[in-house]
């Protein structure tokens, strides 16, 4: 549990002097079963990522506890994050710990073992949800056309552990998770840039750029794609280069878009990953069209509000805050410390093309990778007074770390207080 406010904490790992690993779900609650843990004091390293406890003299961070059979023992952890986790959104046993202590599951199991990078966007009276590459129970290999999922359009009570999302995932005719993006050819299909935009008629039409993959990273075509409701997946709308043509184009709308009305009155849809660097009309003819889009000059990079050094972004999201009348920005830092890409700043700015102010670190990650973290402002109250995001956390692009059972390649979701005297020097 959480010193400071007493609630529930996921992600906390207890490791023995024999390293038997345990860790907290979405309830904070860990089963210990083994026999030879019960009865005698037994000394658990903990592991918070941002919570835990302190060193002892010897430097050890760790609780000395004698487990009962049929007992119950509380940790209280202290957060040294500004951010608190509210728990993982994706995956399997998302409550694992509290069913093996006899509680009930409040969702069942979606089938999804694990899922990256999330985009989401209200689309008519529901949020669409879409993830990358997902993992599935039976093979290693799972699907890799993107997945995805309704839920209504508030479907967060309680913004506090623990965290249940109701997702409605689309589903194939023997109900399992199945693709929603799949164009021609071989590899993956990747898709950024989703947004619901207005057509001429004023219907809202899901639209995104994708991408065909080859071998780990390779782009080979890159296109236009819509979502065609009767279908209940994305098609294409056209392709805008392929492997052989000329130079790729520079101007490609990726990244996490918001709409944004410049002084003029006109409204735009921005695209970036944090920052704009791209806009067009936000209307779906100018989005299907290239030659009304506009590329924008990348603002330069925010600065430590602690030290004054550059903090480089890596990918992220903007929106405005109704509450700090601001546009704000969460972003994961590039070759930042102690995580090359587990590092979360926060910065603000009065216009969405910066300047920036001065950057706050928010979160931080002990040897682990925390990526494309997203703002969700369509979750909260208008005008409340913290935001709430979530970013993959995966063990790719960290200094080998061993995988965390269940949460590896998975979505965590953070709130962020926003009138958290700690966020001073960003705003």
């Amino acid at each position: 549990m959480d010193k400071e406010n007493g609630w529930p904490v996921p992600l906390v790992e207890l490791r023995t002097t024999h390293e038997e690993r345990f860790v907290s779900d979405n309830a904070g609650l860990i089963a210990l079963e083994d026999n030879e843990l019960l009865g005698r004091e037994v000394f658990f390293h903990v592991k918070g990522h941002g919570y835990g406890v302190k060193k002892d003299g010897f430097g050890f961070e760790g609780v000395r506890v004698t487990p009962q059979a049929g007992g119950k023992l509380k940790i209280e952890v202290e957060r040294t994050n500004i951010a608190k986790r509210l728990g993982r959104l994706t995956g399997a046993g998302l409550f694992a710990e509290s069913v093996k202590l006899g509680g009930t599951a409040p969702l069942p199991e979606t089938g999804v073992f694990g899922c990256d990078s999330v985009l989401m966007a209200r689309h008519g009276s529901k949020l669409f949800w879409l993830w990358g590459d997902t993992t599935l129970p039976g093979y290693p290999l799972g699907v890799f056309d993107s997945t995805a999922a309704l839920t209504d359009a508030q479907p967060i009570k309680k913004f506090e552990p623990p965290l249940a999302m109701p997702y409605e995932h689309f589903r194939d005719d023997k109900g399992k998770p199945r693709g929603v993006a799949k164009m021609q050819g071989d590899g993956p299909t990747w898709l950024g840039g989703m947004a619901s935009v207005p057509d001429k008629d004023g219907k809202p039409q899901l639209v995104a750029l994708y991408s065909k993959i080859k071998g780990h990273l390779d782009e080979y075509e890159v296109g236009l794609c819509r979502w065609e409701q009767k279908e209940e997946a994305f098609k294409q709308v056209r392709a805008i280069w392929k492997a052989g043509d000329e130079a790729k184009p520079k101007l490609l709308l990726r990244g996490h878009p918001f709409t944004w009305a410049d002084p003029a009155g006109k409204k735009w849809l921005m695209f970036g990953d944090p920052f704009p660097t791209a806009r067009c009309p936000a209307t779906y003819e100018a989005w299907s069209d290239p030659s009304t889009w506009e590329k924008l000059e990348e603002p330069t990079a925010p600065r430590s509000a602690a030290d004054g050094s550059e903090v480089k972004p890596h990918r992220g999201s903007v929106v405005w805050n109704p509450f700090r009348k601001r546009w704000i920005s969460i972003f994961t830092q590039t070759f930042g410390k102690p995580s090359a890409y587990g590092e979360i700043w926060y910065a603000e700015a009065e216009s969405p093309t910066g300047p920036w102010g001065k950057a706050v670190k928010v979160l931080t990650h002990d040897n682990y990778t925390f990526y494309n973290p997203k703002i969700h402002a369509e979750l909260t109250p208008e005008n409340a007074s913290f935001i709430v995001f979530e970013g993959t956390y995966t063990a790719e692009f960290a200094d080998k770390p061993q995988p965390t059972p269940k949460y590896n390649y998975n979505q965590i979701l953070y709130r962020l207080d926003l009138d958290d005297p700690k966020l001073k020097g960003a705003q």
